[in-house]
């Protein structure tokens, strides 16, 4: 199996119950608290490590957040690339409502710290073929991508949180695209493009409990694989999981429909359990989830 490599964002998640997600200018109680582990780019790598990848992840953190590497290491994420920086560690503030929707504001810090010389001195580590995993939480996303690509790795790019530049910067090095189907809506009308008409092999459209369409763009065929119906409680990290298990699994040399299958059913898990990269289920759990 190659490893997954993870440039990505590192935050403290914290959570709120609420009711239902507040509206502008409304006062909540919240009716439960809790802190773990988040940010886009560390839930990545533990859904990909969880799925049985070997993952290294570079990224940055602030001070007194030494549990944030503890946690990592605990779920098998190599992290002798993540760096100390003086700015402090992103976190998230996120309100969950009690049908398992979401709000979240989040303050990048660290993440947007990274130092390409350190980029460049991990990546001279990989080896052709391996995977790298982006999302945009993080600056550094078009170098890392064109890096990659020279070394002869495959780039998998998550286009979340939805910035039409930061994809159009690195569009001429990734190897597969990662959408929701509002960011690929988004997508088509800010470059006024349909997505057979982007610059990228493959494109993977998720669409929520519809399932998931990979799209294969120089041949014009597609693959859906079937959406699994579950009762969600928190839908925080579903996307990020489906990520982390897609990587892992295109690291095993999966089938389109395969690796899709694979993240959803991880996808489908993690929103029947509250938390985020904490929450995220096991290559066992998995394999044992019969929908």
């Amino acid at each position: 199996m190659k490893t997954v490599w993870c440039l990505g964002s590192i935050n403290i998640d914290l959570f709120y119950d609420v009711p239902h997600i507040p509206a502008p200018g409304e006062t909540l109680a919240a009716t439960g608290y809790r802190e773990g582990l988040g940010g886009k780019g560390a839930n990545q790598s533990v859904a990909a490590a969880k799925a049985g990848a070997p993952v290294c992840h570079f990224g940055a953190i602030g001070a007194n957040s030494e549990w944030v590497i503890e946690r990592l290491e605990s779920y098998g994420v190599d992290t002798m690339h993540i760096a100390l920086s003086n700015e402090p560690t992103g976190h998230a503030i996120i309100n969950v409502a009690s049908d398992g929707e979401n709000a979240i504001v989040i303050l990048p810090g660290a993440n947007r710290t990274l130092d390409e010389k350190g980029l460049k001195a991990a990546l001279s580590t990989a080896q052709s073929g391996d995977l790298l995993l982006l999302q945009n939480e993080t600056n550094l996303q078009p170098e890392a991508a064109r890096i990659a690509s020279e070394i002869g790795m495959r780039v998998l790019y998550s286009a979340a949180p939805f910035d039409a530049e930061a994809i159009r910067a690195v569009l001429p090095y990734i190897d597969v695209l990662l959408l929701n189907q509002v960011e690929a809506e988004q997508l088509q009308e800010s470059l006024e493009q349909s997505l057979f008409e982007l610059s990228v092999s493959h494109i993977v459209v998720t669409l929520g409990a519809d399932g998931a369409r990979w799209i294969s763009t120089q041949s014009g065929d597609s693959t859906e694989t079937p959406g699994i119906k579950v009762e969600a409680v928190d839908t925080t990290g579903a996307g990020d999981t489906f990520a982390g298990y897609l990587a892992a699994g295109l690291a095993r040399d999966f089938r389109p429909a395969e690796a899709m299958a694979f993240a959803g059913r991880a996808a489908a898990l993690k929103v029947t359990k509250r938390g985020t990269a904490d929450a995220i289920p096991t290559l066992s759990e998995v394999e044992a989830f019969k929908p």
